[in-house]
């Protein structure tokens, strides 16, 4: 049931991939989206019925038996977005692979140059870049936002264009953390993968492949008919502060998937190494607390327990300020 009028809805919808079974199997994903939902009902007031829950275990136990496939994915973001009115606050958590994506060689893109972008890998490899999600968030009623807390790989700038406010203050570093993998899927990898499905050569760009496989299904950003040669959208533009995005490294960084032994898992049970910092300094600050302050405290968490990963806020001046999920005071401790 929608809200009453006058009243703001708050929408969420989470997303985790392990990729069990496969060469690139991780461990904490669906963990992450688990302990995020809690946060969410506990802390931030969201209705059960109001946050869908996609997972690639048990055939999905999130929404109908829905799986986190790219058109999966989108089809949910895109139902949660056509719900919003003005005033609204709308959440995407992704916990799970991140890749990088080159461009298409022997055509120009004055607007990136030559730098890759960046993607989120759903569970069956159908990429989601960040032009679909400035797409989606171009999509969202004016005075309404759209926060998106990604923990995975080269998350830096997940959508395309928004405002760098805590970006890059180092060079990566390969060794992440003494027991943590990172949620990271080569190019090549991911090219090879799609290689096996399509029955198309490898040396094919991966455009190629994702077109030939999923056909509208597959990103905007591969539809080149619907592309100028900059990479935009034509005619597009950004919809001033709608867009947050928390990652939860830099662009040229990975993010840890924690093991459970690990002494920065959370209860003993696999995580992320940036979700689990998250949530804990929600846990440890009740009180509302900005986008930039967040992002700030995690870095430290994330710094004391020997990660090399950085977290990056994007988003508007005015939202980097704003409370968290616009929390506008303090919840008391469910027991």
């Amino acid at each position: 049931m929608e809200a009453r009028e006058g009243k703001k809805k708050m929408l969420a919808t989470l997303v985790g991939c392990n990729y069990a079974g496969t060469p690139y199997e991780l461990q904490g994903c669906i963990n992450d989206v688990h302990a995020m939902r809690a946060v969410l009902l506990d802390r931030f007031g969201f209705a059960p019925g109001d946050v869908t829950v996609l997972t690639d275990d048990d055939r999905g136990r999130g929404a109908a038996g829905v799986l986190p496939t790219g058109a999966g994915v989108r089809r949910a973001l895109s139902d949660m977005v056509a719900r919003a009115a003005p005033g609204d606050v709308l959440f995407f958590h992704f916990s799970g692979h991140g890749t990088l994506v080159p461009p298409v060689s022997g055509r120009p893109r004055r607007g990136h140059g030559d730098r890759n972008d960046e993607a989120i890998v759903p569970c069956d490899f159908n990429l989601i870049t960040d032009v679909d999600f400035r797409e989606l968030v171009d999509r969202v009623p004016a005075g309404a936002t759209f926060t998106m807390v990604s923990d995975s790989c080269h998350s830096g700038g997940l959508i395309d264009q928004e405002k760098e406010q805590i970006g890059p203050t180092a060079a990566a570093d390969p060794d992440l953390h003494a027991h943590a993998a990172g949620r990271f899927l080569p190019y090549a990898a991911v090219l090879g993968h799609l290689s096996g499905t399509s029955g198309m050569a490898a040396s094919h760009h991966i455009t190629d492949h994702l077109v030939a496989l999923f056909g509208a299904d597959a990103s905007a950003k591969f539809h080149l008919h619907r592309r100028d040669h900059d990479g935009n959208s034509s005619g597009a533009t950004c919809t001033e502060g709608a867009g947050i995005l928390l990652s939860g490294c830099q662009t040229d960084e990975t993010s840890a998937d924690v093991a459970g032994d690990d002494v920065a898992a959370v209860g003993g049970r696999a995580c992320g190494a940036f979700s689990a910092a998250l949530q804990a300094v929600l846990a440890a600050h009740l009180a509302p607390t900005s986008n930039r302050e967040v992002v700030r405290r995690a870095r430290e968490v994330l710094s004391k327990q020997g990660f090399q990963q950085h977290p990056c806020l994007y988003c508007s001046d005015a939202n980097a300020d704003a409370p968290f999920l616009g929390q506008k005071e303090t919840k008391a401790k469910s027991n």
